[in-house]
């Protein structure tokens, strides 16, 4: 799917225990939601409605797309070579059952996490991993866009094995980005979060939770 950020530049600041060094992307205030940018898909009538929430684990930002597709996502410095693991806590509350993800009629999907990398001048030429919480595809299971062959959905989750409830995953980007675009990337350049139901017509619900970039 064609998303474009507009995205704000932030510092990122590593901190180190005995074992890894971490870099956490969001806060998931009130705060903080109303300075990302928020950035409506091409051609989708409505927005996905986020809000802040939280439980015993901190705060989390909920998502409800009913018909709808828009991310909120940043402009981040991460250097891969440090960091290059990403970790996203995330839950499935509604899913999207029976839709073909690799087709552009069913190419949405509840929960997913970009990491993008600038490639070129424009945002177009930029490349990109889609990490996934798939409602049709196993974990492991990986296709190009059908809107762009520079933008990969890897699903990292899925509701065939989780619904309702709380998981964590992680992906090594620096490894992803070398499988699926033949690229050493030393520095990733930014990250969205979105849920979108625009082409299925569909409602999904998903929250996101310590989404961050750590050594190990």
């Amino acid at each position: 799917m064609k998303l474009i950020f507009k995205i704000f530049i932030v510092t990122l600041l590593a901190v180190s225990s005995a074992h890894t060094n971490e870099i956490k992307v969001f806060d998931f205030t009130e705060k903080e939601l109303s300075q990302l940018d928020v950035r409506k898909v091409r051609g989708s009538d409505n927005n996905t409605v986020y809000s802040i929430g939280s439980n015993e684990n901190g705060n989390f930002l909920k998502a409800v797309a009913d018909n709808a597709a828009s991310g909120v996502g940043k402009e981040i410095k991460i250097d891969l070579n440090k960091t290059p693991y990403i970790n996203i806590t995330w839950k499935i509350e509604k899913d999207l059952p029976g839709i073909k993800e690799n087709t552009k009629k069913g190419h949405d999907f509840a929960a997913r996490v970009f990491v993008v990398k600038k490639t070129g001048a424009t945002f177009l030429s930029n490349r990109a991993i889609n990490y996934v919480f798939s409602s049709n595809n196993k974990i492991g299971y990986n296709s190009p866009s059908p809107y762009t062959k520079k933008s990969i959905d890897n699903v990292l989750a899925s509701t065939k094995k989780n619904i309702n409830e709380w998981v964590t995953v992680k992906a090594n980007v620096k490894e992803d980005f070398i499988k699926f675009h033949d690229l050493d990337v030393n520095e990733l350049d930014g990250l969205a979060i979105m849920s979108d139901t625009d082409n299925s017509k569909m409602k999904a619900i998903a929250y996101f939770q310590n989404i961050y970039f750590s050594s190990n």
